[in-house]
């Protein structure tokens, strides 16, 4: 299963890509997350239903610092598009 993750409110410059890779890496989910221009997180997720489900539960409270506002994502089709789970810089 492949879901498009996005997570709305202060969640740039507090750790969260790098946090979310290590939450990632430990649930064995594949994908990418990187800050948008518009202040929020965009996380591509690949792992198995279970995993993803848990790894949502994190992103709706984030590492420590963040204040997370709101967490939406969609299913998209599925693809093996990654190996591993990367941290997208500009």
């Amino acid at each position: 299963m492949t879901i498009k993750i996005t997570v709305k409110g202060k969640v740039q410059g507090v750790f969260f890509r790098d946090t979310s890779k290590e939450v990632a890496d430990n649930m064995n989910i594949r994908g990418t997350v990187e800050n948008l221009k518009n202040g929020d997180v965009e996380i591509l997720a690949q792992g198995k239903k279970k995993a993803l489900k848990e790894f949502l539960k994190w992103c709706d409270e984030g590492p420590e610092d963040a204040e997370v506002s709101e967490v939406t994502w969609e299913e998209i089709p599925n693809s093996n598009f990654l190996k591993n789970f990367i941290i997208k810089r500009w």
